[in-house]
């Protein structure tokens, strides 16, 4: 029983790991895999790596989707970027125009990043 439980709070670590990790830099690195894999573009699962730096977000990275590198292109050169600079801490994070031609990879990379600052907020 007692193996069972150390089990059970080593996955829970990994899988808080495998969210979020601490850059020697002072930036945080929040991925959606796990906890934006209900959020679905066009095709699938759209996963984001959300980097953060001082409550300001640094980056968004997409990660390997089903949805088609095109759009994923689109939306990275459309959308992605305006991310930079943004300020975390005053609540969630403002809304960003969708992409249009990609409008389901865009929103729904939209709600991962929504979900990557929720989780640094409650967990850095």
């Amino acid at each position: 029983m007692l193996s069972v439980l150390m089990l059970a709070v080593a996955c829970v670590a990994a899988n808080a790991q495998d969210v979020m990790k601490k850059e020697k830099n002072g930036t945080y690195i929040i991925n959606t895999t796990t906890l934006g894999q209900d959020i679905e573009g066009y095709n699938g699962p759209t996963p984001v790596e959300v980097h953060i730096k001082k409550n300001k977000i640094v980056k968004v990275v997409p990660l390997k989707t089903m949805d088609g590198p095109k759009y994923v292109a689109m939306v990275k050169k459309g959308m992605l970027n305006k991310y930079e600079g943004m300020n975390v801490k005053k609540g969630t994070v403002a809304d960003v125009d969708a992409v249009t031609g990609a409008t389901f990879t865009s929103k729904a990379m939209q709600e991962n990043i929504k979900r990557a600052v929720e989780y640094y907020k409650k967990h850095k």
